[in-house]
């Protein structure tokens, strides 16, 4: 829940560095991300858990699927952004949650109850609503949503740490990041020194809900995972709707009624299980 409530308000981060290009925003990110993910190593002592899973091939090549779901995703949200697609890469934020759903149901054979099925039948209402106001199937979002859902699923099944599997993944994407700002130095350099120091931060906004996320996907149901990312578009909603003063349409209003819903309901379903009333 705090992975998804910190990347449902990182947007604000992001405004601060409107004037960077995303492609290199993108770069940043990977590059300093990795300098942030090792330095947790280096705090929890797990370089040899790192070392020892690059020389693990299975984990490796796991790593290398789980890091190019991760780049595919992050260069499909970039090229929408720039090419006017952003209400699509949007509504793959809502999309995604029952991507995660259907796979951990079909692929792990995780059992649902009956307020969780009548939690995603809402979300898929609204989402439903969200698809019908673009006009069109969605290709981008759900490209965007099948990506990031399966990233979800292979590192559920990653047989390795969240921080170390995440450092590993970070490493196998540097190299092109790095590639990248050498060949396009951008704003590396030619900015004032709050855009340099926003830069080098944005390792730390990558590092730590990936954590978290990770961590949570290897010891939570993915459904639960999936479902509760309802939690990063409603923050990017309540962001854009109070502090930016962006319109909100009705008709996407009652869409996000309906998720918020099934949100509350699914939330009580686990709340439920989690302190069971006791005679």
């Amino acid at each position: 829940m705090l992975a998804y409530a910190l990347w449902g308000v990182v947007a604000a981060y992001w405004k601060l560095l409107a004037h960077v290009a995303p492609v290199e925003l993108l770069a940043h990110r990977a590059l300093w991300g990795l300098l942030a993910f090792g330095v947790l190593v280096a705090i929890s002592r797990q370089l040899r858990a790192v070392g020892a899973a690059l020389r693990d091939t299975r984990v490796l090549a796991t790593m290398a699927l789980s890091a190019t779901l991760l780049a595919i995703n992050w260069g499909i949200f970039v090229w929408a952004t720039v090419s006017g697609h952003l209400l699509d890469a949007s509504l793959g934020y809502f999309i995604n949650p029952l991507i995660s759903v259907a796979l951990g149901t079909l692929l792990l054979r995780e059992r649902l109850a009956r307020l969780q099925w009548i939690a995603i039948a809402l979300a898929a209402i609204g989402v439903a609503l969200l698809t019908w106001r673009a006009g069109r199937v969605p290709w981008v979002a759900l490209m965007l949503a099948g990506t990031f859902g399966t990233y979800g699923l292979v590192r559920k099944m990653a047989k390795v740490d969240a921080l170390v599997g995440s450092t590993v993944e970070t490493l196998l994407i540097a190299p092109l990041a790095l590639g990248y700002l050498v060949l396009t130095p951008g704003a590396w350099g030619n900015a004032d020194v709050s855009t340099h120091l926003l830069l080098v931060g944005t390792g730390i906004i990558t590092a730590v809900p990936l954590v978290m996320f990770t961590s949570a996907a290897r010891r939570l149901p993915l459904s639960t995972v999936g479902f509760l990312q309802y939690l990063a578009p409603t923050g990017q909603f309540l962001l854009a709707a109070l502090a930016y003063g962006e319109p909100v349409p009705l008709d996407r209003l009652a869409a996000f009624v309906v998720i918020w819903v099934g949100l509350v309901a699914f939330s009580v379903d686990l709340w439920r299980r989690r302190f069971p009333v006791r005679p």
